[in-house]
C-alpha cells in the first residue's frame, strides 16, 4: 500500500481596518475582495460608525470573514476609567465580537500607572476572571497583548514575551490566549526557543516591518520595507504549528503616500510569495525544546 500523500496549508492572511484608516468598512470590502484577501480585522470605532447589525450584513454580502476585533483592555486605569468602566466595555465588545463573527478580541492590559506590579497583574487576573467565562459562553477568545516598552509604554505592563507566556500558562482559562506582534518582538532573541510553546497559546500574529529597534516614533512599514525576517518568521511559526491568523497592520506615513489600493496590491504581491504551499508529513516526531519560561 503506498504511503498517504502530505496534506498542504497555507498560512492565512489578513488586512487590519487600521491599515486602510480613512476608508470605511463598505470601501474597505469592495477592496480586498479585489485584490483577493477573505479576512479583515475589524476596529471597534469603524464598527460603531457603521452599527454593528449593518457591519455584519456587509460582511456576510462580500464573504470577508473577521480575524478579530480591536481592542477592549485597560483594566489598570491607564486610560482614566474605572476598573468596573473598563470591565464592562470589554463586555460590551466581546459581544459585538459574536455579533460581527469575530472569533478573537484583542486586550490590551493598561500600563502600570501608579500601581505595583503585583497590583497591576492582579487586576488583569479579576478581569479575566470574570471575562473568560462571558467570552468562552460566546465563541470568542480574548488575545492578550504584550507590548514593548519602547514602543507601547501605555498599553501594557508585560514587556517580554517570557512573562506573557508564563502568566497566560498560569492563569490557565481556554479564552484566554496571546496575541504576537512581530513588529515589537520580530527581533526578540527569545522567540525561536519559545516558538513550541508559544503556538498552544496565540490566537493571533500582527505583521509589519520597521527601521532599527521599536520605539513609538517608528512606522509600521510594508514588509520588504525594513529591518525584520517577516517572511521566515510567518513560515517558521506555520511550521511549528500556527495556524491562526497573520493580520497586517501596516500604518504611516509610508502606507499613506503609497496609498491604500497599491499597500494592497503590494501586501498580496508579498503573501503570494510567502504562501506558497506548506507540506506537512502525516505523522512525525515532535521534538520537545525546553522553553525559557521562568516559573
Amino acid at each position: 500500500m503506498s504511503e498517504p500523500m502530505p496534506r498542504v496549508s497555507r498560512p492565512q492572511m489578513s488586512i487590519s481596518q487600521l491599515t486602510t484608516y480613512r476608508w470605511d468598512l463598505p470601501v474597505e470590502l469592495e477592496h480586498l475582495a479585489y485584490h483577493g484577501f477573505d479576512a479583515i480585522s475589524l476596529w471597534r470605532t469603524k464598527v460603531s460608525d457603521v452599527g454593528i447589525d449593518a457591519a455584519r450584513q456587509l460582511l456576510d454580502r462580500s464573504g470577508i470573514r473577521v480575524s478579530s476585533l480591536q481592542w477592549a483592555g485597560g483594566f489598570t486605569g491607564s486610560d482614566g476609567r474605572t476598573f468596573r468602566e473598563s470591565v464592562d466595555d470589554a463586555a460590551e465588545a466581546i459581544t459585538t465580537a459574536e455579533r460581527v463573527g469575530a472569533a478573537v478580541l484583542v486586550v490590551h492590559t493598561g500600563c502600570r500607572g501608579g500601581h505595583t506590579l503585583g497590583h497591576a497583574r492582579r487586576l488583569l487576573q479579576e478581569s479575566l476572571e470574570i471575562l473568560g467565562p462571558l467570552a468562552s459562553n460566546r465563541g470568542v477568545t480574548l488575545a492578550l497583548e504584550p507590548h514593548h516598552p519602547a514602543a507601547a509604554a501605555g498599553c501594557g505592563f508585560m514587556p517580554r514575551l517570557t512573562q506573557a507566556l508564563e502568566w497566560v500558562d498560569r492563569f490557565d482559562h481556554p479564552a484566554v490566549q496571546l496575541a504576537l506582534d512581530l513588529w515589537q518582538f520580530g527581533h526578540d532573541a527569545t522567540l525561536p526557543g519559545l516558538l513550541p510553546d508559544l503556538v498552544k497559546r496565540l490566537a493571533l500574529v500582527k505583521l509589519a516591518d520597521r527601521i532599527g529597534p521599536p520605539s513609538s516614533d517608528r512606522e509600521r512599514l510594508p514588509p520588504g520595507a525594513g529591518q525584520l525576517p517577516l517572511e521566515e518568521l510567518v513560515g517558521e511559526l506555520h511550521t511549528a504549528g500556527y495556524r491562526g491568523d497573520f493580520e497586517f497592520e501596516i500604518v504611516g506615513e509610508a502606507v499613506e503616500g503609497l496609498g491604500y489600493d497599491s499597500a494592497l496590491r503590494q501586501l498580496r504581491r508579498v503573501t503570494d510569495g510567502w504562501t506558497r504551499p506548506v507540506r506537512r508529513p502525516i505523522q512525525r516526531e515532535v521534538v520537545r525544546v525546553a522553553s525559557p519560561v521562568r516559573r
